[in-house]
């Protein structure tokens, strides 16, 4: 994880080396109630209230991941007053 600053924006980044997703699933994880989980495991809406947050401060989520290499998330949020 890092957090980096500069210009306008405030940029927040996670990296896994995990399973990584293909298009299917990366098009639609923040869609409320969608999980790759078992029911038992998941409600799927993490994400969706992750990314409903962000929005609500002007900011987005931007989302690269590799089948069988990982993702990379990045909150992108704009320093104070400058929504």
């Amino acid at each position: 994880m890092r957090v980096v600053h500069g210009g306008s924006d405030f940029v927040i980044e996670v990296i896994d080396n995990g399973s990584g997703m293909d298009e299917t699933v990366r098009n639609r994880i923040f869609d409320p109630f969608f999980t790759t989980k078992p029911s038992t495991l998941g409600t799927g809406l993490g994400l969706n209230i992750c990314h409903s947050h962000v929005e609500s401060l002007g900011g987005r989520i931007e989302v690269e991941s590799t089948v069988g290499e990982g993702s990379a998330f990045r909150i992108v949020l704009p320093r104070a007053g400058e929504k």
